[in-house]
């Protein structure tokens, strides 16, 4: 089952400006970007952001699950998805702890 963009959207409101969130459209899921790094995944009108030290240290006690079968264990928000200045700082905070993208090759 894919993602409503409603619900898709509506996470992306919920985020500040500052974090200039992005989503783009896979498989019928939504990949969520901030800055150009993806932070978040919207599957089955779920919220997952991907999994970081510093995200978990924030959380405190994080819910885990997969976004899809076979896929490593990343964090469900579930309750808090309405709370906007909360995930705006998760969503900082996890982007500031992964890689930057990586530059595609010209062909």
């Amino acid at each position: 089952m894919g993602s409503d963009r409603d619900f898709v959207d509506f996470v992306v409101d919920q985020i500040d400006a500052d974090c200039a969130m992005t989503s783009k459209s896979m498989f019928g899921e939504y990949g969520l970007y901030s800055h150009g790094i993806m932070v978040a995944m919207v599957c089955d009108n779920r919220l997952f952001v991907k999994r970081t030290e510093a995200g978990e240290a924030y959380i405190g006690a994080p819910v885990f699950g997969s976004p899809y079968p076979g896929a490593k264990p990343i964090f469900l928000i579930e309750d808090r998805v309405e709370d906007g200045p909360w995930l705006s700082e998760l969503l900082r905070i996890t982007r500031a702890a992964l890689p930057p993208p990586r530059k595609k090759r010209s062909r």
